[in-house]
């Protein structure tokens, strides 16, 4: 028997509840540090942070699965969606199919999970695929389900799924455990738990042609803003991009067994640095609202571009510091102009500069807080690494 479903004891999955108990209240105090910060925002703002929380998690996601698409566009899809004023940029199918499932996601966070809702988000979420036989559905395809790496010819397995005909078997015995564990349910869990668990549950079955990873992410940011009591999405699928590598390790150590607490520990350490990401957005968030209310028509349409620009990078920054070619680039315009637009930025608070001439550089006034990694070790304490990323 080599994977987790072959066991006798699947779906019956272990861990070590007082290994999680520091991390599951630090992350009911922390989300409630969120939502109240996000109370006190005015309309147009907590408006802009669900629109750009909802945009960072649709492309992470994307990312995490090798899919770059164009933030802007996205963004603008999300919008739409919304009913929210945007503009008539075009979308992409993939752009548009994940924008649309982020805001399904979004509105329906409190709603019981069933087949019909992870079949919905799979039509949206692959709206374009012509490749694929099975849309908005479960697969039926008789070859094994494999993730695999390396070469056609010598490939490593590195998890093999259910077949296709156990999968109805599998999800429906999936979606009764995801009711039973919800905050109303027989059996409830809390909030890392039920969303850890339930990443790696899914993932284990793999139900769906593609779209899995997306959709297991989606789930596990279902369970924590249930466990929260509110739809502020968590940077999650931000912060497992940063630790991707890892995140990878770990489902395959994880797919052997029934026993979940390592993974359970280090998706417990990323969820927490996922909600200090979040808390650092919101921050970023009003201090953004704050420098663009103030130089409201006090910038010209090439400055207002690249201010937008810079500001669109959030907590990280603009990589490298904004020099004179890049806002030559991004506003198409003369060096002259762009030294007169610069030193206007400067003089109005909006851009510092650091360094002369051509190794001058520009950065946000906006104070940037970095995000710590976070582990939980063996006797469940909360470590936050010393090093920021």
């Amino acid at each position: 028997m080599n994977w987790n479903w072959q066991h006798p004891d699947w779906p019956r999955f272990r861990w070590s509840k007082d290994r999680l108990k520091k991390a599951e209240e630090q992350f009911l105090v922390g989300g409630g540090v969120i939502l109240g910060a996000v109370s006190h925002l005015d309309a147009e703002s907590q408006e802009r942070l669900t629109v750009e929380a909802m945009t960072a998690e649709a492309v992470t996601s994307s990312e995490i699965e090798g899919e770059v698409l164009d933030r802007d566009s996205v963004q603008s899809s999300i919008r739409r969606q919304l009913g929210l004023q945007t503009d008539a940029r075009k979308a992409s199918p993939a752009e548009q199919g994940i924008a649309e499932m982020m805001v399904a996601f979004y509105r329906s966070f409190g709603e019981p999970l069933n087949e019909e809702m992870l079949c919905t988000w799979h039509t949206l979420l692959m709206q374009g695929r012509r490749d694929l036989r099975q849309v908005g559905s479960y697969r039926t395809h008789e070859e094994p389900m494999q993730v695999v790496s390396g070469k056609v010819y010598d490939p490593t397995v590195h998890f093999e799924a259910p077949p296709s005909s156990q999968v109805p078997e599998e999800m429906a015995a999936f979606l009764d455990w995801f009711d039973r564990t919800g905050s109303s349910g027989s059996e409830p869990l809390p909030a890392l738990t039920r969303a850890g668990t339930a990443h790696l549950y899914f993932e284990s079955i793999h139900p769906f042609e593609d779209g899995n990873g997306r959709i297991g992410r989606a789930l596990s940011e279902k369970a924590l803003a249930q466990g929260i009591g509110g739809p502020t999405l968590t940077a999650l699928a931000a912060t497992i991009l940063v630790r991707r590598r890892s995140y990878y390790d770990q489902l395959e150590a994880s797919n052997k067994g029934n026993n979940i607490d390592e993974w359970l520990a280090w998706f417990a350490g990323i969820a927490l640095e996922a909600q200090e990401r979040t808390q650092a957005q919101v921050e970023f968030l009003i201090e953004k609202s704050k420098l663009l209310d103030r130089l409201r028509d006090e910038l010209n349409l090439r400055q207002e571009k690249v201010l937008l620009r810079v500001l669109a990078e959030g907590i990280e920054g603009f990589k490298g510091g904004l020099s004179a070619g890049n806002y030559m680039s991004i506003a198409k315009t003369s060096p002259a102009t762009v030294r007169r637009d610069l030193a206007d930025l400067v003089d109005k608070g909006a851009l510092a500069r650091t360094g002369e001439r051509r190794h001058a550089r520009y950065h946000l006034t906006i104070p940037l807080r970095p995000v710590s990694a976070v582990t939980i070790d063996k006797a469940g304490n909360i470590v936050v690494a010393k090093k920021q990323c």
